[in-house]
């Protein structure tokens, strides 16, 4: 056996070394994945394996690789490995059996701390393996954009370490022993089974979760919901008994808890390879990725950037784009990045959309302004999406994402304005990576389960369709409008990061912790939450807090209802809204 395919040259020594050992054909029955993916079998030596993932997930894990070029999967064909498996920036760790007991790693799958804090361990996933941890304990100790999926944890699950941690997502998972959420500020667990929860911060929701610690509030903030309405599980590549690639699109299921793979009968569609594209990096650009979804082609996205001239086409009912290695798609042109259709059951997975050079209005944009049609037997999906206005160099969005269409579900997204790095610098940063807004929702009928969305100059989430319900909301407002002045709108002090539009009948929502800190001076803000007084708008467990700055702060939780977040008293909390008299 070997490799399926090559990694980068020029990574790192020892990684050319053992990759350019393997044979260079692709096997038969074996797919020409692009490089930076790596298919490995049980029957290779381990010691091998291991000296190639430690040589590729220590590079990967260093600072310098936040806003890097490299992107990675590691798949495991189905078997039994003694192997530590670590995942750095842009690495996604996944098996390939169609159940997560078909890959065993005895050892670990985790995200380490290798600096004092884990608050930028981003851009990272662990997905459908058994994990049977070394000393009882696996560690994943991640902040946003680090979702673990369709995991098996024989053991305990620590979700931090010694230094601070900010969110995350676990979803339909198994965990036998013990979570242990540490530092962990706010995290979203959904559609899982779990032995035991131990800790708390600020924000703890748990929706569909079996064993989910009972709901308390406000100490400790446990926001616990029995079902999930509705949901489909996100795509995930396997091998069949004939060790053949396939792509699994799991079936809907409604007012459901617990994982949708522990009885052993998985339900929904097997995806053929002779129906799917590969998309690879230095190969692919808009013109061959619009054919291939012209001719009636599912996507698989492999690792890498793809600086792309016109806007990604989708107009197929029932397509599925599917990226492993966190590929990062970003328009050069000023043009979206992608457009869905208003068409029915489409599945988008594992993208990151980064903001281009040139001003776009939106980065990923489904259905038409507008839209009317009905999809809620067959909705739309969307996994882990992530979007960036500013990384390595300068971006400009209007919005990241706009949902015009109506019954599109959500599952999973951090849509992020940088407040670090190259291209975030404190200042003229305001003038820099412009991006008004994170999310902007016109259609009815909208679900979001776990929406992280910071650091945009106006209103972070944008709410204008009816019956909208969002399932755990983190969010932290600009840190850098240089003064008052810079971040106002008419009388208002800055803007709400969660605003639900005044037209709005009906909208609910759980768990949400909005969070400040203004680098340039005294800031405010009126309000985190802003939301129409009536009776059908329905939010539940509201945190605000102060977390650094040169003062200012949060004035009210929502509309003028729950105390200012400010030096002296860093956090507030309303229970309920409308306001329950007690």
């Amino acid at each position: 056996m070997k490799f399926a395919v090559r990694f980068i040259p020029t990574l790192v020594v020892a990684a050319i070394t053992i990759a350019c050992s393997q044979p260079k054909s692709i096997p038969i029955n074996e797919i020409d994945f692009g490089k930076n993916v790596y298919v490995y079998s049980d029957t290779m030596k381990m010691e091998q394996m291991q000296s190639l993932i430690d040589s590729i997930s220590t590079f990967q894990d260093d600072r310098e690789r936040e806003f890097g070029p490299n992107r990675v999967a590691f798949l495991f064909k189905s078997g039994v490995y003694d192997l530590d498996v670590y995942a750095g920036y842009y690495t996604q760790i996944s098996g390939l059996g169609k159940l997560p007991s078909g890959v065993t790693i005895r050892g670990a799958v985790e995200s380490r701390q290798v600096r004092r804090t884990a608050l930028s361990n981003f851009w990272r996933s662990a997905e459908n393996m058994m994990v049977v941890p070394k000393g009882g304990k696996n560690f994943w100790v991640t902040s946003q954009a680090a979702p673990m999926r369709r995991m098996h944890i024989k053991g305990d699950l620590g979700f931090s370490k010694d230094g601070y941690t900010s969110g995350g997502f676990l979803g339909n998972s198994v965990v036998d022993g013990t979570i242990t959420s540490g530092t962990q500020q706010q995290y979203f667990t959904r559609n899982s089974s779990i032995g035991k929860w131990d800790g708390f911060v600020w924000n703890m929701v748990f929706l569909g979760v079996k064993n989910a610690p009972a709901e308390q509030w406000p100490k400790p903030p446990f926001t616990t919901i029995d079902e999930t309405p509705l949901i489909r599980e996100k795509p995930f590549l396997f091998l069949d008994k004939n060790d053949k690639y396939k792509i699994f699109v799991p079936a809907l299921r409604a007012s459901v808890s617990g994982p949708d793979w522990t009885e052993g009968n998985l339900k929904g569609k097997e995806i053929d390879f002779k129906d799917v594209y590969i998309v690879k990096e230095e190969v692919d650009n808009s013109e061959s990725i619009n054919k291939a979804l012209k001719d009636g082609k599912h996507l698989l996205i492999t690792p890498g950037r793809y600086y792309l001239t016109e806007t990604i086409e989708v107009n197929k009912p029932g397509t599925v784009i599917l990226g492993i290695g966190l590929p990062s798609i970003i328009p050069t042109t000023g043009k979206k990045a992608m457009k869905i259709a208003d068409v029915e059951g489409v599945s988008l997975a594992g993208i990151t959309f980064h903001a281009g050079p040139m001003r776009s209005d939106v980065l990923l944009q489904v259905g038409e302004e507008k839209s009317k049609a009905i999809h809620k037997e067959n909705p739309t999906f969307l996994f882990d999406v992530f979007c960036r206005v500013g990384t390595d160099k300068a971006g400009t969005a209007t919005s990241c994402v706009i949902i015009n269409s109506n019954n599109v579900i959500a599952d999973h997204f951090w849509l992020w304005r940088a407040d670090h790095g190259p291209s975030a610098v404190k200042s003229p940063g305001w003038d820099v990576n412009l991006g008004e807004n994170g999310l902007i929702v016109n259609g009815n009928d909208v679900t979001i389960y776990g929406l992280f969305v910071e650091h945009f100059t106006e209103y972070q989430t944008l709410w204008n369709g009816e019956r909208g319900r969002t399932y755990f909301y983190q969010s932290e407002m600009p840190y850098d409008p240089p003064t008052q002045e810079d971040w106002k709108h008419g009388d208002v002090n800055g803007y709400a990061s969660y605003k639900v539009a005044d037209h709005v009948q009906e909208h609910n929502a759980w768990g949400l912790g909005i969070y400040n800190t203004f680098r340039e001076g005294p800031i405010f803000a009126d309000r985190a939450i802003e939301v129409p007084e009536n009776p059908k708008v329905q939010l539940k467990h509201m945190t605000t807090f102060y977390l650094s700055g040169k003062g200012g702060g949060i004035n009210h939780v929502i509309n003028t209802f729950g105390g200012a977040a400010n030096e002296k008293n860093r956090e507030q909390k309303v229970e309920f809204f409308p306001i329950v008299e007690k």
